[in-house]
């Protein structure tokens, strides 16, 4: 399987601030600086590179991106005694402004719109002459990827500052701004990405941000924002484009075989190294070391097993024992538990070489463990690294969010057709809505079986969180799904106590409330 990886040594991308002006005065004529960088079409791909480098890093996508939205949702429930106590503090809802996990996606994103900047600044060199192709995809990556990083950061955290340009020194920091001031930003740039960006890309370059990515992004901000109207218009270019389908095999959506399949949108690449996992920092920088993700560690049964599905998660699926027509294949294609065979059908799971708590399923007691993104499926060792990628879009997700506005907007009987077209995926295929326990009688039961259709389809794929977040915010949730929350603080994360240690222009005062 071949795949674009995203490694790149190239520091100069940084920005050092000290105190000492002596410090900042001193330059390494050996170095790589802005002034002598970016000359060529290369360079500025190289630039690029760096920025997608960065969420590939374990700071975000290889490890703590997918922790901070499965601890932030009702999908989870701890393994056990294993799990560290800052993610443990996320998932019951004690965590504080020096929580490392959710410290470090902050950073993150912030070091992904650094070098974005870079490579937008860049890319307007008034002495260097690129070809228009690159610098016009290049310019759209950039875009994207500040644009993802800045709607991660608004919906979490809410108004954050607002970089749209290389910041220098310390002087360039900025206060926050708000939350409809970061969406704008958000906006802005996946309206240019979207002009800027191909359809497609040949083989070697997959991994790159594509026309549809920016299209799928800005529908996902506009329904955090709560406007229907817009989102629509950008998920119906997606399915008009005629690029894009479900695929048969609901496994290959988060296996490695299945990566960059018809249904793929947008994915962070992971490539395998032999358990060489790169702990040299939070950037994915370097050469020494290929990208992998440790998720198959974190959540196999044979492994940490750090999170495991919650009851609540379990009992969602449709199933003979509820009273639903068929039991859907989904659960056992998410799920690991007692007799299934893995490692290419020659090792059993049994509840003795499982570690952790146990789960609740119709009265009885197991021990289920998330099957997604395992690469136990064809290795007998739940204790290594994996170079399965992480699947951020996808059209099945198009489907679900366009019936969510069809449905908001008054077209009921279109949103239950487009939830039907997924559940008639050929490894699924489960009964059309209405069904007994979803009747789809009226706009608030179409919204029932929406929440449920997302919740079974895209679990544990780093999409709930923030679908609670915006169905909370826009005050269409019929009652809290977590058990924890308190109103006027837990809508969003503390901002980081070194932000506010170290920006000059965010004030104590200025954390979110509850903090």
């Amino acid at each position: 399987m071949k795949k674009i990886i995203f490694l790149t040594g190239f520091f100069g991308l940084s920005t050092v601030m000290s105190c000492n002006d002596s410090v900042l005065d001193k330059v390494n004529p050996n170095g790589v600086t802005f002034e002598t960088y970016f000359t060529n079409d290369s360079e500025l791909v190289a630039g690029v590179n760096a920025a997608y480098a960065t969420i590939q890093g374990f700071g975000l996508a290889a490890r703590e991106w997918f922790f901070v939205h499965d601890l932030r949702g009702d999908e989870m429930a701890t393994g056990g005694g294993q799990l560290e106590a800052p993610r443990n503090q996320l998932l019951i809802g004690v965590n504080d402004p020096a929580n490392g996990v959710a410290n470090s996606v902050f950073t993150g994103w912030f070091r992904t719109i650094h070098r974005a900047n870079v490579v937008l600044e860049s890319a307007n060199k008034k002495d260097v002459s690129f070809s228009t192709d690159i610098k016009n995809r290049v310019t759209g990556e950039a875009k994207f990827l500040r644009a993802w990083a800045y709607y991660e950061l608004g919906t979490l955290w809410g108004g954050v500052p607002l970089y749209t340009e290389y910041v220098k020194s310390v002087e360039g920091a900025k206060a926050r701004a708000s939350q409809q001031d970061v969406y704008k930003q958000v906006i802005d740039d996946l309206k240019s990405a979207e002009s800027l960006l191909p359809a497609t890309y040949p083989a070697t370059q997959y991994g790159r941000a594509t026309k549809a990515a920016a299209q799928v992004l800005m529908a996902r901000t506009y329904l955090q924002m709560g406007d229907y109207n817009s989102a629509k218009t950008e998920l119906e270019k997606v399915v008009s484009s005629g690029l894009y389908k479900l695929v048969d095999n609901y496994l290959d959506l988060t296996n490695e075989e299945g990566e960059f399949n018809a249904e793929s949108i947008f994915e962070v690449v992971f490539s395998p190294s032999n358990g060489a996992f790169n702990w040299s920092g939070p950037d994915g920088d370097g050469t020494s070391a290929q990208e992998e993700t440790i998720r198959t560690q974190e959540y196999s049964p044979i492994g940490w097993r750090n999170l495991i599905p919650s009851d609540k998660m379990i009992d969602n699926y449709e199933r003979t024992a509820k009273g639903d027509a068929k039991n859907d294949p989904r659960f056992d294609m998410s799920f690991w538990k007692a007799g299934d065979k893995f490692n290419n059908g020659n090792d059993v799971i049994n509840d003795d070489n499982v570690q952790g708590n146990s789960s609740k399923m119709d009265g009885k007691t197991f021990k289920i463990s998330w099957r997604k993104y395992s690469v136990l499926y064809k290795s007998n060792s739940g204790f290594i690294t994996s170079g399965i990628n992480m699947r951020i879009m996808r059209y099945a997700d198009v489907l679900l969010m366009l019936a969510e506005c069809e449905n908001e907007l008054g077209n009921s009987a279109k949103a239950i057709q487009l939830m039907n077209q997924v559940r008639a995926r050929a490894s699924v295929n489960m009964p059309p809505y209405p069904t007994k326990n979803y009747p789809c009688d009226s706009k608030a039961s179409v919204f029932a079986a929406l929440q449920h259709e997302r919740y079974v389809e895209l679990a544990a794929e780093q999409v709930r969180n923030f679908d609670i977040i915006r169905w909370r915010k826009n005050k269409k949730a019929t009652s809290e799904p977590i058990s924890y929350f308190v109103a006027g603080k837990h809508e969003l994360l503390p901002l980081p106590q070194t932000e506010i240690d170290n920006n000059p222009n965010i004030d104590p005062k200025d954390q979110n409330p509850g903090y």
